[in-house]
């Protein structure tokens, strides 16, 4: 079954086009990389499968395990499964760590439990975000998504800020929401994971790979072969090359 499926995408802010006739495919199970270079539009497509309301959906359709989700609103959304981490998250003061996993999880989750397995219970009595380094906002994120259980996982470029050390742990919270200790066959969850580097692809295996450019998927193979290609002839030569 696919777990997310676009047709003919096209998305744009403030009358601005940004995707014009996207299609993708993510099987239940898979980890897909979407790479590209800045302003290519991949933060643009998770927010329009988000459904945050800035981004206008001129044509196309957005199925979420078959459901037609193209005009829910981001709650709904997230109640069905999809959950997203942000490149920059928000601080949001007067909200402590602790209680913002306990949302996420609809009280299913003992914040206390959670956080001690990626050594984070120190930041539970924290305002959220407040302070953080770039590491452990992204930990903290990571570990409200773990909280949300998702079916769908929607990762905007997880190394960004990140040092080595830290990148390590993301690395590992991101393989326990992708069920990467199951064979493929076996998994139920799946995610579409933005990079601009590749760095985080050192931490997390992946079934496929794209390049977005100039709104569309213009290239895509095994996420490895792909990232040697850019590194060797860059964005724009890729883009051209469409295989």
């Amino acid at each position: 079954m696919d777990m997310l499926t676009v047709e003919d995408l096209w998305v744009a802010i403030d009358d601005r086009e940004i995707l014009t006739g996207l299609n993708l495919r993510i099987p239940q199970g898979e980890t897909h990389i979407l790479f590209g270079k800045n302003g290519s539009g991949k933060s643009s497509l998770l927010m329009a499968v988000m459904g945050f309301a800035r981004y206008q959906v001129k044509q196309g359709r957005i199925l979420f395990r078959g459901e037609d989700i193209t005009h829910l609103p981001t709650y709904e959304r997230a109640r069905l499964g999809l959950g997203m981490s942000f490149q920059r998250p928000p601080t949001i003061r007067g909200v402590k760590t602790a209680d913002i996993l306990r949302a996420c999880s609809g009280g299913q989750v003992t914040p206390e439990v959670l956080a001690g397995l990626y050594n984070f219970t120190d930041f539970l009595d924290r305002e959220v975000n407040y302070g953080f380094s770039g590491g452990e906002i992204k930990r903290s994120e990571l570990l409200q998504l773990l909280a949300q259980n998702p079916s769908m996982v929607l990762l905007d470029e997880p190394e960004s800020g990140v040092d080595l050390e830290n990148l390590e742990v993301v690395g590992e919270i991101i393989g326990r929401l992708l069920q990467k200790e199951r064979r493929r066959q076996n998994r139920e969850k799946s995610g579409l994971i933005i990079t601009h580097t590749g760095f985080i692809m050192d931490y997390i295996n992946a079934d496929q790979a794209y390049i977005l450019g100039n709104g569309r998927l213009c290239c895509h193979g095994h996420p490895r072969e792909l990232l040697n290609d850019i590194k060797k002839f860059g964005y724009e030569e890729c883009a051209r090359c469409r295989r």
